[in-house]
């Protein structure tokens, strides 16, 4: 027994006639499809299929509500990858992409001056993992992949993505708003401390009183900066 690629099919002698509906069906299904001959004359078909997980239409969606535009890389056929794409309603797709491919792609990208996020969990993902700005792997997938990128998904969940970007996004602006207390305070204290309003109003600045606004100016920033523990992801 002797299994077929569908491209090969024809080469070898299989009529496709009798099966072809049923073959366009599981296609259009984003099914992998495997002809099965016996010396050379059809028997069977095989249908492949890689699960969608239910959580992937939603975090697409949401990817696209924060304005990211969603690219697809697949080493699947362009029927396969064409029918998950339309899935999850995903416009650019890239099908029968090799490794290599992969991260060139990733590069003619970046040359367009887009900054690009790459998720992906296999072994073959790893190039693009790694020339992408942002590499993110699955925790569930290869240790080529998690080790090529900068940010790994424990769940390999995509709504992991969504809670990346949002954790990230509130750690900036809480860098900004500690470095605007951290100058405020500096731009106030050091003047003073310096003797500035001395000549004006007699004012001296104690040092312990200077002490202490340098470890308020510390405990505002920390308390500002523990506020990410209470963002809701």
């Amino acid at each position: 027994m002797i299994c077929v690629p569908y491209r090969e099919s024809q080469e070898n002698g299989i009529s496709l006639e009798t099966v072809k509906e049923e073959a366009d069906t599981m296609r259009n299904n984003a099914k992998g499809i495997i002809f099965m001959a016996i010396d050379g004359l059809y028997c069977a078909m095989i249908g492949i299929e890689d699960p969608i997980k239910e959580s992937s239409h939603e975090a697409v969606e949401a990817l696209k509500n924060e304005g990211i535009t969603v690219v697809m890389l697949s080493g699947d056929n362009e029927f396969t990858a064409n029918a998950v794409a339309k899935k999850l309603s995903i416009d650019k797709v890239y099908a029968n992409v090799l490794p290599d491919g992969k991260a060139d792609v990733v590069k003619s990208l970046q040359k367009e001056g887009a900054l690009v996020a790459m998720a992906g969990d296999g072994i073959n993902d790893a190039p693009a993992l790694a020339q992408a700005n942002i590499g993110i792997a699955m925790g569930t997938g290869t240790d080529v992949a998690i080790e090529s990128a900068g940010v790994t998904l424990i769940k390999g969940d995509l709504l992991g993505i969504i809670k990346v970007l949002k954790l990230s996004r509130a750690t900036m602006k809480n860098i900004r708003q500690n470095l605007f207390f951290a100058f405020v305070y500096n731009s106030a204290g050091v003047p003073v401390a310096a003797g500035l309003l001395y000549p004006f109003f007699g004012i001296v600045l104690s040092p312990i009183i200077a002490a202490a606004a340098m470890s308020f100016s510390s405990v505002s920033v920390i308390a500002n900066a523990l506020r990410l523990k209470h963002i809701k992801l």
